[in-house]
């Protein structure tokens, strides 16, 4: 398995990891600027060439046609606690320095515990296999290649692009006509966050608040 070789951007604020500390790269997606166009899921297929039947973000409604309805981009989150890291029984899958969850499909035997797992359903298996055999996993990498030589002919068939080593962000993100899906470094994420939800003026009218703190 070759290195992967990129620069990873240094954080400029201080705190107890230091000013240089590895960006833990992240997502972070605004369900009340999400309005199911689909280029996300578009752009990632074309991208990363990603195979028949796999799909490395979706866009899912929640409690379509009534009142309260709710689209949400579900790429894979990249958990610092990753569930599906913590499973796989042949480390297939594991952190990159800059908190990337990548897997190595060549030491990947297809046994779906991390599918069962992830609470976002990242991990995907190719459909129609004879005698239900999964195969090898697929995920979002976010658009950062995989553990092959990076722009090699091997990381772009197996992997997809690999735009993080190119300094740009994930495909997905960068399509976003309304800025409902945002990649980066997450302490710039957590920026956005804060400024959309003072702009806003109360984090009790999120969707979801209500589920997550029935007594507030």
């Amino acid at each position: 398995m070759a290195t992967t070789n990129i620069t990873i951007p240094a954080r400029s604020a201080s705190g107890p990891e230091g000013k240089h500390a590895p960006a833990r790269m992240k997502f972070y997606v605004d369900t009340k600027r999400c309005i199911e166009c689909g280029g996300c899921e578009v752009a990632c297929k074309n991208e990363n060439n990603v195979p028949s039947g796999i799909a490395r973000i979706r866009v899912v409604t929640v409690n379509e046609g009534q009142p309260g309805e709710t689209n949400v981009a579900v790429p894979c989150m990249h958990c610092s606690n990753a569930p599906c890291v913590s499973v796989c029984p042949v480390d297939a899958l594991f952190h990159r320095a800059d908190g990337i969850v990548h897997v190595n499909k060549d030491t990947c035997i297809g046994c779906g515990y991390c599918l069962y797992a992830c609470p976002f359903g990242a991990p995907q298996f190719p459909k129609g296999s004879p005698y239900g055999k999964r195969g090898v996993m697929d995920k979002c990498t976010y658009c950062a290649g995989g553990p092959e030589e990076p722009f090699s002919a091997t990381e772009q068939e197996l992997y997809g692009s690999n735009r993080i080593a190119e300094g740009k962000l994930p495909m997905c993100a960068s399509v976003c006509s309304t800025k409902a899906l945002v990649a980066g470094d997450a302490e710039e994420v957590s920026n956005v966050v804060r400024a959309r939800s003072a702009a806003r003026g109360s984090a009790a009218g999120s969707w979801g608040w209500g589920t997550a703190y029935p007594n507030n």
